[in-house]
C-alpha cells in the first residue's frame, strides 16, 4: 500500500514537471510569433490614387460656411488629413475621437471630414459627435469622393503641404491610421511597402553578417 501511495506520488509530479515545460514550450512559441506578425498598416484601395502623385484639386465650403482648400499647395507648408467617414458607419465613428487627439496633437497638420448625402443628416450627426469633431471643416461632396476614388469607409488620405499625396488607406483601427503618418516619415507609400522592402533587404544582411 505504501508502496503504491509513493508511485502515485511520483507520478503524479512527474506529469506536473511536464505539464510545466509544456506552458514553458507554448510561452516560447507564442513569444516568438508574436515578433514574427508584421504590423497592421491601412490598406490602400482607392483607386487611381497613388502616393507620391499631386492630389486633386478642391475649393468646397464646409457645412460651417468656412471654405477650404483641398490638395493645393501651401505657403505655410501645412499637411492635410482627409478623413472620409458617414454617420451610418459605427467604425468612422468610433475613429473619431483619434482622428481629433492626432489633429490636436500634430499642429502642422489640418483635419478635414469629408462625406456626402442628405445635409440634415450630417447636422444631426455633428450635434451628437460636437465634442470629437470640435472645430474640424466638415465638408460634404460627392465629387471629392470621386476624385480621390473612395468606395469603403472609413478612408483617409494624408496630403503633404506641396499638395503631394504621402500614403491613404482603409483605417478601421487608430493602428491603420497612425500607419499613413509612419509610412510618410519612412518616405513610404504605406506600410506594406515598408514590410516588402524590409523583405527584399533581409537577404542581403544575412550575406553580409555571414561574410
Amino acid at each position: 500500500m505504501l508502496n503504491t501511495l509513493v508511485i502515485s506520488n511520483i507520478l503524479l509530479w512527474l506529469a506536473v514537471m511536464g505539464l510545466g515545460l509544456l506552458v514553458l514550450s507554448l510561452a516560447r512559441q507564442v513569444g516568438i510569433l508574436h515578433e514574427r506578425i508584421a504590423p497592421a498598416g491601412a490598406l490602400m484601395v482607392a483607386s487611381g490614387l497613388e502616393a507620391g502623385t499631386r492630389s486633386p484639386m478642391f475649393e468646397v465650403e464646409a457645412l460651417d460656411g468656412e471654405t477650404v482648400d483641398i490638395g493645393k499647395p501651401r505657403e505655410d507648408a501645412r499637411r492635410t488629413l482627409l478623413y472620409f467617414l458617414s454617420p451610418t458607419c459605427p467604425i468612422c465613428s468610433s475613429l473619431l475621437a483619434t482622428v481629433h487627439d492626432i489633429g490636436m496633437r500634430d499642429k502642422t497638420l489640418d483635419v478635414i471630414l469629408m462625406s456626402d448625402g442628405p445635409r440634415e443628416d450630417h447636422d444631426l450627426y455633428r450635434q451628437r459627435k460636437r465634442r470629437e469633431i470640435g472645430t474640424f471643416p466638415y465638408v460634404l461632396s460627392e465629387e471629392v469622393g470621386r476624385a480621390f476614388g473612395i468606395g469603403k469607409l472609413p478612408y483617409a488620405v494624408l496630403i503633404d503641404g506641396d499638395g503631394i499625396v504621402c500614403a491613404h488607406g482603409l483605417v478601421n483601427t487608430r493602428e491603420h491610421l497612425e500607419s499613413l503618418f509612419e509610412a510618410e516619415a519612412a518616405g513610404l507609400a504605406s506600410m506594406q511597402d515598408y514590410l516588402a522592402k524590409e523583405r527584399r533587404d533581409a537577404p542581403d544582411e544575412k550575406i553580409l553578417e555571414e561574410v
